[in-house]
């Protein structure tokens, strides 16, 4: 490999590290005759399987140089930091070296934005292009629309990658214009409506010809920073909520901040990454999409911000003891789905199980039920723990966030009941 190219590869799969965005779902690319690679229907992301097996993307930029001075941004104009830019040829021929060496599967791509979003777009567009086009690859190809791109440049570029992205990045439109004022959430939104509405002519056009090319298989994604700004998970929520409200959205991304740029004093000054909530997020984000909640059974005025010690599921349960103890022989599938420690494989489990017999304590362990969490909140055929009504949920609450190897003093879990 050329030794220009290896130090431009250093710089700018650094620079792409810290966007998250980069999973794949719902798409499949069958190699043909003639071409190299696939993309396979359950997708692909820079992560490790379950069985440990390593799904790989080159997660590059074509160029960290960016035109904008956004007060979060590793790439911001203002910065003292190496840059460099490919160009198409050479990141097309490093994509086809890396998969020809089976390094990769895929291509995540983003760029800073240089001269102005179409040209930055259109440099993007053209790598997708000559991939597909000159090189025949059908591997996994994901690329990030630039805010402010033309309709024409994103209905392209649809035409090439499997999946599209537009980075929201700051919840709320007063937090980005005060830390990126060069950016609005127009210039984001725009690009979102005009994948969203390729996806949906290109749905019709296949019903009328079967072999019409198809328009970002895979759908988009987003992206927000976490903990950059005062915007409560209230907030995130109800924006993620209304993004999925729309046919083509697949994915939005929490991204913990990170503090790249401490001299910025618009930033808060945070020792680490706000972790924990970033995954609070996305099991919340999980109870949205698959649990059938909504965003204000999950936060509300009274509670904006997501319980950190336990999950948002437990939260709601521990909220809401009047709707416990469920009983799982009689009740419908959207009540099981609430019991903490109930999934979605589960609750399909039981509902189908219990046609055949009465299922008790040993028969959910086997279906998969945690019943550490759900035996203060299900009846069953022979179940005798006290339910959450029984114990106070404040009782529920010790017991299941007591460190391992403390006792719980049963002393503590007798709470005495206010009188009404």
């Amino acid at each position: 490999m050329n030794e220009n190219v290896l130090e431009k590869l250093k710089v700018l799969a650094e620079s792409a590290k810290y966007d998250v965005s980069c999973s794949s779902s719902g798409t499949t690319r069958t190699n043909k005759s003639g071409g190299i690679g696939s993309a396979a229907g359950w997708g692909i992301c820079h992560s490790f399987a379950e069985d440990g097996r390593c799904i790989s993307l080159l997660k590059i930029m074509l160029t960290n140089y960016c035109i904008y001075d956004c007060a979060y941004c590793i790439n911001r104009r203002s910065n003292d930091i190496r840059r460099a830019t490919f160009s198409v040829s050479e990141l097309v021929d490093l994509t086809i070296e890396f998969y020809r060496r089976n390094y990769i599967e895929g291509l995540f791509l983003s760029s800073g934005v240089v001269r102005n979003p179409d040209y930055t777009m259109e440099r993007l567009v053209r790598v997708a292009k000559d991939l597909r086009l000159v090189h025949k690859f059908n591997g996994y190809i994901h690329l990030k629309s630039i805010p402010g791109a033309s309709q024409d440049l994103v209905n392209e570029a649809g035409l090439y990658a499997d999946r599209l992205s537009v980075n929201i990045e700051i919840p709320n439109e007063q937090s980005l214009q005060r830390l990126a004022p060069e950016k609005d959430f127009q210039s984001v939104f725009k690009p979102m409506q005009y994948i969203q509405q390729g996806v949906l002519e290109n749905i019709e056009e296949r019903k009328k010809y079967r072999y019409a090319p198809r328009f970002a298989p895979a759908g988009q994604s987003t992206q927000m920073i976490v903990g950059a700004t005062a915007d409560t998970d209230k907030d995130i929520l109800n924006l993620s909520s209304s993004l999925y409200d729309r046919p083509s959205m697949k994915r939005v991304y929490y991204s913990g901040y990170i503090s790249v740029n401490e001299y910025d004093k618009r930033l808060p000054a945070l020792k680490q990454p706000p972790l924990v909530r970033e995954n609070r997020l996305y099991q919340a984000d999980w109870l949205l999409r698959f649990y059938q909640f909504k965003v204000d059974e999950i936060v509300n005025d009274a509670y904006p911000d997501l319980d950190l010690e336990i999950d948002p599921k437990l939260s709601w349960a521990l909220r809401h003891p009047e709707s416990f103890p469920v009983d799982i022989n009689r009740a419908d599938y959207e009540m099981i789905l609430r019991v903490p420690g109930i999934g979605v494989k589960s609750a399909k489990l039981i509902v189908a199980s219990r046609r055949f017999s009465r299922l008790g304590a040993y028969q959910l362990k086997k279906i998969g039920v945690v019943m550490k969490k759900a035996q203060y909140f299900i009846t069953c055929n022979e179940l005798s723990m006290r339910s959450v009504n029984e114990l106070h949920p404040d009782a529920v609450r010790r017991l299941l966030t007591v460190k391992p190897g403390k006792k719980v003093d049963d002393r503590q879990l007798i709470l005495p009941f206010k009188e009404e």
